[in-house]
């Protein structure tokens, strides 16, 4: 999708989208969109700019975004202001196989929301972070008008800094733990500055940025099981693995390792590097997304056997022994509060 520039004639199909350069500053905003089909055009504007995503909002009628994008050197940095509680998630319909791998820092700058990526949930407050993988699917949910923002970083360029990425995909890095309250600060103030631009300093600054994002990890994950590279990025395959089969009912153990030629030994070594058994993390995503479409109004209409076969139960009541034992109470029970 081609964008126009502020300064000039707007596209007949996007009339009203603001966009533009202004020093190293790109904006777009849904200012003067039509209220009918807003999210929609705003999913396509997104989606041109940063990565395919789907954003979905209770109020159809009230959805106001900006988006400011600059670079710092490899470094992209993106401001994303929403005045509404909003959801973005990105699917495996929306991520392009064998495309460049990116990795993201999303750090919160207003408001709070929920991200699960990687079979994490992190909660986050202001001045949070989290790390995600683009090449895998992730969901975010905001509780109110909200500010976040991004530090893109090709792989090649972050894996000089953070050897091993992967390990800390999804987890929160409280801003009270290390060094994350500095980095927030920074982030913060490097994403008000790039429309001046940095006057030839960029790839400094760009490196400062990574040596911090790097001291920030190292520090607040102290505890974490490092491994090695080899072993996390193959624990990154099982995952994309499984993430992509989830709704089959015939995904075990047995049938990812042959899948991945891998014998069963070598796969429980590598997923054993996060603390949790294949089988475990298998059982606790597709729970994970039964339990977040019993929360959507949209699926109101499917019954609870609907929704949990199609996330690969092919039992009800061993369906709802687990639902219970991991959440505290049953499906119908869980819906009804959740909705309510």
């Amino acid at each position: 999708m081609e964008l126009c520039s502020v300064s000039g004639s707007t596209c007949p199909e996007e009339a009203g989208t603001a966009s533009g350069r202004e020093g190293r500053m790109e904006r777009l905003s849904t200012a003067g969109l039509p209220v009918m089909g807003r999210t929609a055009a705003w999913n396509a504007i997104y989606s041109s700019r940063m990565s395919n995503v789907e954003f979905a909002t209770t109020d159809q009628n009230r959805f106001d975004a900006e988006l400011r994008i600059g670079q710092i050197g490899p470094v992209k940095l993106a401001r994303l202001s929403v005045d509404c509680n909003y959801s973005a998630e990105r699917a495996r319909r929306h991520i392009v196989r064998n495309a460049p791998r990116l990795y993201n820092f999303l750090l919160q700058a207003q408001g709070s929301s929920t991200f699960h990526h990687c079979g994490h949930e992190a909660r986050l407050s202001e001045g949070d972070i989290v790390l995600v993988d683009t090449g895998l699917p992730h969901h975010f949910v905001t509780d109110d008008v909200s500010t976040t923002i991004m530090v893109r970083v090709p792989s090649e360029v972050l894996r000089e800094y953070l050897p091993t990425p992967e390990q800390f995909c999804g987890l929160q890095l409280g801003r009270a733990i290390g060094l994350t309250g500095t980095l927030a600060a920074m982030v913060q103030s490097l994403s008000e500055r790039v429309e001046p631009g940095f006057s030839g300093y960029e790839g400094r600054v760009a490196r400062y940025l990574l040596e911090m994002i790097s001291m920030s990890y190292t520090m607040g994950f102290e505890s974490v099981s490092t491994g090695s590279a080899t072993l996390w990025q193959r624990r990154n395959e099982i995952v994309r693995y499984v993430e992509d089969n989830l709704r089959d009912p015939e995904l075990t153990p047995a049938s990812i390792a042959a899948a991945l030629r891998l014998s069963p030994r070598y796969l429980r070594t590598v997923f054993s590097i996060s603390g949790e058994k294949v089988s475990a993390y298998i059982l606790r995503r597709r729970l994970e997304e039964c339990a977040r479409q019993m929360r959507n109004r949209a699926w109101n209409g499917h019954t609870l056997t609907e929704i949990a076969f199609s996330w690969g139960f092919n039992s009800a009541a061993h369906f709802t022994r687990c639902f219970r034992d991991q959440f505290g109470a049953a499906p119908r029970d869980y819906r009804r509060t959740a909705l309510d």
